[in-house]
């Protein structure tokens, strides 16, 4: 009797481990060594380099004079080094990583887990998004990761990051999606929106992937909140529902990302205006403003309404609004329900870019100007929302200072408001009155909501 209990026993032990990705509570508690070699080989480290151009001092490190003489001496070329990680998202070799790992290089490699390297270029780039689409070149065969809905994403979820921290090599760090709609926290840019994880997210992780426990990309690190450079349990990722879009623009194309135009202005809603508003609870974002082209005003919005959802999303703030209205697209239309004159409605808002009217009538300024190389254009939609100025800001804008306008203060985005006493409302105007402009001149500008007035003799 007991040979044979032994004998079934043995007959009954698995002669391999099976091989596939965790499908219950008590298979994740074994480990993620499944999964991780699925998704793995579609996470790859990208080497970026460009030239800067630094300029050395005689003062160098000098705590008095180095800091005094910080903008006086040659400017050489240097070459500087990024490091950084991606993720394949097709089997043609197109690759998401951040802005900030390959904007403005000039050469990038890009390295698979298996170590082959490819030279790879960049399709499309955005600095306010952090994010970047590339196309590996001569790839074949790539293994790619699959997009998962970033809106289906629930709080609690388990998740890995994937990267190469520090520059060690490809490294898998665990954790679980701490919240949702984080918006301006990773970058201080408020108009950023991003998946918050504890999974830890180190230098060098950016671009890496932020997976589900079925392998899918939910996200694409890029950020961490920490006080000592290493991470504290809260990381960012940008959610795959806007690398979605992303990837269609760049295989559409586009060079730079086509951003939907609200032409509004918006505050989130508290509880002192949700009591105002008659509202049961603070949601939404209340139009604060309209310029006279939004695609809102054209449908009857007015300043006090308030907007509640977004294609069935709900909205709370600015940049939560912004991601929506970037999900759905240039040229499609967005079910926007808001409360109008007291009652919820339902209406249908084009997704359009900023339109160029009027005409910018952009001037370059030549050798006989009081600046010269200096741009500036006429304002319009489309430049408000490029420099991110007031909504219904009219005049002249400067888009690039030039080597003499930047030694003077001048940004881009300043408004030139009066040139030598001259009131500036067109380019022509500008124009005009820096080429008759005497050798002690006076500028004045906007900034803002400032206003600033600069006298220096040429």
């Amino acid at each position: 009797m007991f040979r044979l209990l032994i004998a079934l026993v043995i007959l009954v032990v698995p002669a391999h481990a099976e091989t596939r990705i965790p499908q219950s509570r008590a298979e994740i508690s074994l480990g993620f060594a499944p999964l991780v070699k699925e998704a793995a080989p579609a996470v790859v480290n990208i080497y970026a380099k460009r030239v800067v151009a630094v300029r050395e001092s005689p003062f160098a490190g000098d705590p008095f004079f180095g800091n005094l003489f910080r903008n006086q001496g040659r400017q050489r070329p240097r070459v500087q080094n990024s490091l950084g990680s991606g993720v394949i998202l097709s089997e043609d070799g197109i690759v998401v990583s951040n802005f900030h790992v390959v904007g403005h290089a000039t050469d990038i490699r890009v390295q698979l887990k298996d170590r082959r390297e490819y030279s790879a270029k960049v399709l499309l780039a955005d600095q306010e998004s952090d994010l970047a689409i590339l196309q590996i070149e001569d790839a074949d065969a790539m293994p790619y990761l699959y997009l998962r809905d970033s809106d289906t994403v629930e709080v609690g979820e388990l998740v890995l990051a994937i990267g190469n921290p520090f520059g060690v090599g490809q490294t898998v760090t665990s954790g679980i999606i701490s919240g949702l709609a984080r918006s301006g926290t990773a970058t201080g840019n408020a108009r950023g929106y991003f998946l918050q994880t504890d999974a830890p997210i180190n230098p060098g992780n950016s671009g890496g992937a932020l997976i589900d426990v079925n392998g899918d990309l939910v996200g694409v690190n890029t950020s961490i909140l920490t006080r000592s450079g290493g991470s504290n349990g809260i990381g960012f990722a940008i959610p795959s529902a806007l690398v979605r879009e992303f990837v269609e623009q760049a295989r559409a194309g586009r060079a730079s990302f086509a951003r939907p135009w609200a032409g509004m202005g918006g505050q989130p809603v508290d509880s002192d205006l949700a009591e105002g508003l008659g509202l049961g609870r603070p949601e939404g974002v209340l139009v604060s403003d309209l310029h006279p082209e939004s695609p809102f005003a054209a449908k009857g919005f007015a300043p006090g309404d308030v907007i509640l959802e977004v294609d069935g999303q709900p909205v709370n703030t600015p940049a939560e609004m912004i991601f929506r209205m970037s999900v759905a697209g240039i040229g499609h239309e967005t079910k926007i329900l808001a409360l109008m004159a007291g009652e919820e409605t339902v209406v249908d808002v084009p997704m359009i870019v900023a339109p160029e009217s009027p005409d910018r009538e952009t001037r370059l300024t030549d050798s006989d100007s009081a600046v010269p190389e200096l741009t500036f254009s006429n304002i319009n939609p489309a430049v408000i929302s490029e420099f991110n100025l007031p909504l219904n800001v009219t005049g002249v804008a400067v888009e690039n200072p030039g080597p003499v306008g930047a030694r003077i203060g001048l940004r881009p985005g300043d408004i030139l408001r009066v040139i030598d006493g001259v009131e500036i409302e067109t380019t022509k105007d500008a124009e005009t009155a820096l080429r008759k402009a005497s050798r002690n001149i006076t500028l004045e500008i906007q900034r803002g909501t400032q206003r600033i007035v600069s006298r220096f003799r040429l």
